[in-house]
């Protein structure tokens, strides 16, 4: 493939290095924001951002893990690669956990880092890491910059790989010298030849066929959505295929919002803390399609116990997921958009099902989600459901991990996509509140939440500086229980109640915290004052903390312990 550049430069007094050629490179790939952190390295970059005069908007957060996760959140919301910019050694060390983060979500980043100098890489030269040994397994590609010729080529495959097929990171590795060195040529054109990587976008027709002849054969079908519809943009295609064939969706964790919650159809979320209609209806189906979800463990349980009774189709652009942890039948590697557009041409008969979703209906009445509400104190799921009533159930929510994140993912109903942002694959805690910044920053207008635990929270609440200094209206939720809440959920049902350093015993004053920052903070202990304060709050044109104090034992369910199937679910409570 030949992509021609429309870079050029043209002779002027001040002489061009290889940090102003990435600059414009960025900028030819319509990067508008750069979450960053300089140091040694990458001052050669920085020097260059700075003589760009306001071209690209820099962000500097006060931790790499911070800007990466912001720009994780970013690239969730606009579907455009996350750009980072950190240093050799400990800063880009610092942003593995984020690019593992991103690898396990398929999140498009792509992510620069400094290196010390060609001439001393290898001798253990100061903050020098081997960046590029690190991040072999948790890129979809790595480079080192080996030549100041090889950066537009370097940096149009780079934003090529990372957004096409199934999203990803990649990283480059940009060595000191490379971007202090001065340009003498001109860059005319760009040439991109990658035979290795040719994703595929349109099904084979015959296994659509395939899968068209088996739907009005079906008498339990189910319809399983992932992030990959997401990814695909292809919401309204999977709304318009389930309620043309009147087949009952489940929607993975980080599939929420793909398919509308309040739609007859929704059987809501499957998995370790779904419903029980959802996980249910995986158990007892006879036909299951699956559009862009890997089946990973969260939502299978006991593979032995997932869907046993069904014929298996698999919809994914990443050939590499199908049949990897669950036998297929019909393997169709595309894009999921392209797959739902074919289905809809080609499928035209419909399983005859009624008695089938009667059956589940059954199953959501029967066995709604459920708690008891304590007026002694605030119930984190009705919190959420507060949250929920007073956004009108359209804000733009971000977690950390834990019990909170659950907890929203059950309650906190979309009906909208591209409106749910949490760390599913690789569970990262402390990523809720930065990845809300770069979702922020993404949506501008729009209201965005994060809500996170109080444990969370304490690894990335420096970032509290990025939203005073832009003036960010982030709402800061922390629900806070005092604890390592689900750790401390799994310590009392499977390890006897033995509660091992999973209890905060001391935690700062939030809202002290938050107003040391110049950033509005409230502390809320009852539902009174919150019902009374939430609106108010949250109708603030700043950035807002608040930290609920909730019931500290309270559990997730219902909730299917590890080596359980589907069918196996405890906390269950009939209607």
């Amino acid at each position: 493939m030949k992509v021609e550049a429309k870079l050029e430069f043209q002779t002027s007094t001040a002489p061009k290095t290889g940090a102003d050629l990435l600059i414009e490179l960025l900028l030819e790939e319509g990067v508008d924001t750069i979450f960053g952190y300089p140091g040694g390295a990458v001052l050669p970059i920085y020097d260059a951002i700075y003589r760009a005069k306001n071209s690209i908007k820099h962000v500097l957060f006060r931790h790499e893990q911070g800007m990466i996760h912001a720009a994780e959140g970013y690239a969730r919301i606009t579907g455009k690669p996350g750009v980072v910019i950190g240093t050799s050694g400990p800063g880009a060390t610092n942003l593995v956990t984020g690019i593992t983060d991103a690898m396990m979500d398929s999140l498009p980043l792509v992510v620069f880092t400094g290196q010390v100098a060609r001439t001393v890489i290898g001798t253990d030269a100061f903050q020098e890491a081997d960046i590029m040994a690190i991040t072999t397994p948790i890129t979809k590609h790595n480079y080192q910059v080996q030549s100041v010729a090889d950066l537009p080529r370097i940096v149009k495959e780079a934003f090529h790989i990372a957004t096409t097929g199934r999203p990803g990171p990649v990283v480059v590795d940009v060595p000191k010298d490379i971007s202090s060195e001065i340009l003498t040529e001109v860059v005319k054109d760009v040439n991109i030849h990658l035979p290795g990587y040719q994703p595929t976008y349109k099904p084979n027709p015959m296994q659509i066929k395939k899968l068209s002849e088996s739907i009005p054969k079906a008498k339990k079908p189910v319809i399983l959505a992932g992030a990959g519809v997401l990814h695909s943009h292809a919401s309204k295609e999977l709304t318009a295929f389930a309620e043309k064939h009147q087949i009952p969706v489940v929607t993975t964790l980080l599939g929420l919002g793909s398919f509308p919650a309040d739609s007859p159809l929704s059987l809501g979320m499957g998995g370790m803390h779904g419903t029980y209609a959802a996980n249910m209806a995986l158990y007892e189906c006879d036909l299951l399609i699956n559009f862009g979800a890997r089946f990973d463990d969260r939502l299978t349980g006991n593979l032995k116990h997932f869907a046993p009774f069904a014929k298996v189709a698999h919809i994914d652009i990443d050939p590499a997921e199908i049949g990897k942890n669950v036998p297929t039948q019909i393997p169709i590697v595309a894009d999921a958009k392209v797959a739902l557009m074919e289905l809809l041409k080609e499928a035209e008969k419909s399983p005859d099902c009624e008695k089938w979703r009667e059956k589940l209906n059954q199953y959501k009445n029967d066995y709604p989600l459920w708690y008891e509400l304590d007026p002694s104190g605030i119930s984190p799921q009705w919190l959420i459901q507060a949250i929920h009533k007073v956004t009108n159930g359209d804000a733009i929510v971000a977690t950390d991990v834990g019990q909170h994140q659950m907890w929203a993912a059950q309650y906190y109903t979309f009906n909208k996509p591209h409106r749910w942002i949490t760390s599913g694959g690789l569970g990262t805690m402390g990523f809720g509140f930065p990845a809300a910044i770069g979702a922020q920053m993404a949506s501008p207008e729009s209201t965005v939440v994060a809500i996170v635990g109080d444990a969370g929270f304490q690894m990335t609440l420096q970032e509290l500086s990025v939203i005073y200094e832009r003036n960010l209206p982030v709402k800061i939720i922390i629900v806070n229980n005092g604890a390592l809440g689900m750790v401390r959920q799994w310590q009392e049902l499977l390890y006897d109640n033995r509660i091992s350093e999973s209890l905060l015993h001391t935690q700062p004053d939030f809202v002290k915290l938050a107003e040391s920052y110049g950033i509005r903070g409230a502390k809320i202990d009852n539902q009174e004052e919150l019902i009374t304060s939430l609106p108010e709050l949250m109708a603030h044109d700043g950035p807002v903390l608040i930290d609920c104090r909730v019931l500290q034992q309270e559990k997730v369910f219902p909730m299917i312990a590890p080596g359980k199937g589907l069918h196996e679910m405890i906390g269950v409570k009939p209607q």
